[in-house]
């Protein structure tokens, strides 16, 4: 699918003290290493107790390393919705969504990263015992930068654009460097499935926000 907008950004939109308060309440809580949709679903990763195998984490460490934790407070979904909205009217996606999962905290520490990936799956949810998501899947991800980018080194979100028309005449344009992310508080709104990656970060720590947001399927 050829997009004008690959993704659409806000710089700077929430400000230092929202940014403060969600990296405060992320560290209150007990982080847990952060997983991949296959590796959480497939049965022969994980032994009798329902932990994932060594085998598997080590798979898994070859795609993903960064440890999460999970919100739901509804304060933060207040805040960056307005933004999700515009994007979506203003970058000319007008993708039908009504629900938002819960927002992932991430922590990326040193050498930690997510290699590339999309948030879309080919089926829809099946999970018939909560009705905001069943039979829905992701439209539109959002990432936010939660840190001062002095506080950080490497840790680029990058997006894949081999999609675009003039990628065929000038092959260094297949991968961009998203550097509008780059500033405190900055968001970014991008269609799920879109491919990216976060690269490993070299120097100090670098916390995010990411949420994905549902709709029923394209028709």
């Amino acid at each position: 699918m050829n997009l004008k907008h690959y993704y659409y950004y806000f710089q700077s939109a929430l400000s230092p003290r929202i940014c403060d308060e969600i990296i405060k309440y992320g560290q209150l809580h007990k982080p847990e290493m952060a997983l991949t949709g296959g590796a959480q679903k497939d049965i022969k990763n994980k032994t009798k107790s329902g932990k994932l195998k060594k085998s598997a984490i080590k798979n898994l460490h070859v795609k993903r390393k960064s440890d999460i934790v999970w919100m739901n407070d509804t304060w933060i979904y207040k805040e960056i919705h307005p933004y999700i909205r515009q994007a979506n009217r203003d970058a000319g996606w007008n993708f039908d969504w009504d629900f938002s999962e819960s927002c992932q905290f991430t922590k990326y520490g040193l050498n930690q990263y997510y290699g590339w990936h999309c948030d879309s799956w080919d089926k829809p949810y099946d999970k018939p015992q909560d009705l905001n998501s069943h039979g829905k899947i992701r439209k539109l991800s959002v990432t936010i930068s939660l840190s001062d980018p002095s506080e950080y080194e490497g840790g680029n979100l990058e997006f894949d654009m081999r999609n675009q028309k003039d990628w065929e005449h000038d092959k260094t344009k297949a991968i961009y460097e998203c550097h509008e992310i780059r500033p405190r508080g900055s968001i970014i709104v991008f269609p799920s499935f879109v491919w990216h990656r976060v690269k490993p970060v070299t120097k100090g720590t670098r916390y995010s926000l990411v949420v994905w947001n549902l709709g029923q399927p394209w028709r």
